[in-house]
């Protein structure tokens, strides 16, 4: 993994998955250009927990089990797992953060991109952006 690969967040999945979502229109727009280059697609398991629960409640947990199943059997993206120094790491931005109140998902992230040297992100939170990360969203 490295700056040739963009990390997934929950929102640009939801996004594209949810027709009601305001940024429903832009996340199309950036898989459509995400399909056709050679980008790593990488996302974490932290992520698609967060991603399952979101769909569930808002649009249905028949509909959520049925796109998770579709994320976790896509060959082209990558679900990274968190390790005990990514935790770890996380609970330090977690503190260093609190008065951003910034999720500890995020930090999770954060830790994960980290360790893995992404600097891209798909998705629509500032708190990528305020943590130093490039969103492809803007």
């Amino acid at each position: 993994m490295n700056q040739n690969s963009c990390f997934i967040d929950t929102g640009a999945f939801y996004a594209g998955l949810d027709t009601r979502d305001q940024n429903h229109k832009r996340s199309l727009e950036i898989w459509d250009k995400l399909e056709n280059t050679n980008i790593g697609l990488i996302t974490s398991n932290h992520i698609l927990d967060e991603l399952a629960t979101l769909l569930a409640r808002k649009i249905g947990y028949e509909f959520s089990a049925l796109q998770m199943y579709e994320i976790y059997t896509d060959s082209e993206i990558h679900i990274e797992r968190s390790n005990h120094t990514d935790e770890l790491r996380a609970l330090a931005l977690f503190k260093k953060y609190a008065d951003q109140k910034i999720s500890f998902t995020d930090c999770i992230s954060f830790a994960i991109m980290e360790r893995l040297n992404i600097q891209k992100v798909f998705g629509f939170d500032r708190h990528f952006r305020f943590s130093g990360f490039d969103l492809l969203a803007e």
